[in-house]
C-alpha cells in the first residue's frame, strides 16, 4: 500500500477488498499512512456460499474500501452522472447487489476446476472503473491473479499494469485479455460532471433572448405557475401567498418545500412541447 501510494496520482484513487477476516486491519493501515477514506462499499453477494456447519451467519458479503491518495485531495475522478445513470437517475448507494462469478465467467483450468479460487464477477471491477477512471487513464493491480482489472479495463478504453507473481495466472490473463475486444470510445466516455460545467445564471437565459420577461412557466404537471421578470426572478401567486425571488425559491415556496431545483422544476413551452427550464441553459453552455 505504501508504494501504491507513491505512485498513485493526485487525481487517482485506490480500491481494496476484502473480508471479515482482513478488511479493517486494512482500512487502518491504510488510514495510518495517510490514505483519506472516502466510502467503503458492501458488496451484498446474490448468491452466497452457506455456511455449512451451522456455526455462524452466511457470509453473504465482502467490503470494498475506496480511498484517496491524502485527506488534501480534492480532485480525485468520481464519475457522479455516470453511476446515477446506471442506477436509474438515483443517487448510487454504497451497497452493491452482484452474484459471486459464476457460470461462463467462471474460468477453469485443464482439470475443469477453478483456475483461481477467488475470482471477482466483471460486474464489480465495472463499477469501480467506471466510477473512478476515464478512458486513457491507467490501472494498476498489484494482485492481478487471471486478470478480471486488466479485462474489463480493456474492454473501457483503459490501460492497465497487472503485477502477478504465479505463473499459471499470468499465462490465463494473458490469455483473456487477448480475446478482449475494446468497445468505441465514443460509448464509454463518462457522462459530464455538472460540477466541471460553467455556472450558467437564470438571468442569462433573459439577456440571451431564450426567455422573455413576462414568459409563464410551470411545473412538470402544469399546475404551478410564475412569471419571468426583467431582473432574473420570478413571481407567483397561489393559496400559500405571493412569492417573488429565484427560481429555486419560488419553486420551493409554491410548494410548500424547503427546498427546490428550480432548473428541473420550472418547465417552458419550446417547440410545442414542455421542457425544463434547464434545456435552455445548456444551450447556452453549448454556445460558450
Amino acid at each position: 500500500m505504501k508504494a501504491a501510494r507513491r505512485l498513485l496520482k493526485p487525481e487517482g484513487t485506490l480500491w481494496v477488498i476484502g473480508s471479515y477476516h482482513n478488511i479493517f486491519r486494512i482500512g487502518t493501515a491504510l488510514q495510518d499512512q495517510g490514505y483519506w477514506l472516502l466510502n467503503d462499499i458492501v458488496w451484498r453477494k446474490s448468491n452466497p456460499m452457506p455456511n455449512f456447519k451451522g456455526k455462524r451467519f452466511t457470509n453473504a458479503h465482502e467490503t470494498l474500501i475506496w480511498a484517496a491518495r491524502d485527506r488534501k485531495t480534492k480532485r480525485y475522478t468520481f464519475n457522479y452522472e455516470s453511476m446515477k445513470e446506471l442506477n436509474e437517475g438515483i443517487q448510487m448507494r454504497s451497497d452493491w447487489l452482484f452474484t459471486l462469478c459464476t457460470g461462463a465467467e467462471r474460468l477453469k483450468g485443464d482439470d475443469g476446476k477453478k483456475a483461481h479460487p477467488t475470482q471477482k464477477p466483471e460486474s464489480l471491477l465495472f463499477r469501480c472503473l467506471m466510477a473512478a477512471s476515464n478512458p486513457g487513464d491507467t490501472i494498476l493491480d498489484p494482485f492481478f491473479g487471471t486478470g478480471t482489472t486488466g479485462a474489463v479495463a480493456r474492454r473501457l478504453g483503459r490501460h492497465f499494469i497487472g503485477l502477478e507473481r504465479d505463473p499459471t495466472y499470468a499465462a490465463i490473463a494473458r490469455k483473456r485479455i487477448a480475446e478482449i475486444e475494446p468497445l468505441a470510445a465514443e460509448d464509454v466516455t463518462p457522462k459530464p460532471s455538472k460540477r466541471s460545467e460553467p455556472r450558467i445564471p437564470f438571468g442569462v437565459l433573459i439577456e440571451a433572448g431564450l426567455l422573455q420577461p413576462g414568459t409563464v412557466l410551470s411545473d412538470p404537471s402544469g399546475r404551478l405557475h410564475a412569471r419571468v421578470r426583467a431582473d432574473g426572478t420570478l413571481s407567483s401567486s397561489n393559496a400559500l401567498g405571493e412569492h417573488r425571488g429565484s427560481i429555486h425559491q419560488v419553486g420551493a415556496a409554491v410548494q410548500g418545500a424547503p427546498a427546490c431545483n428550480g432548473w428541473t422544476f420550472w418547465h417552458v413551452e419550446v417547440e410545442g412541447a414542455r421542457r425544463p427550464i434547464d434545456h435552455l441553459r445548456q444551450q447556452v453552455r453549448a454556445g460558450l
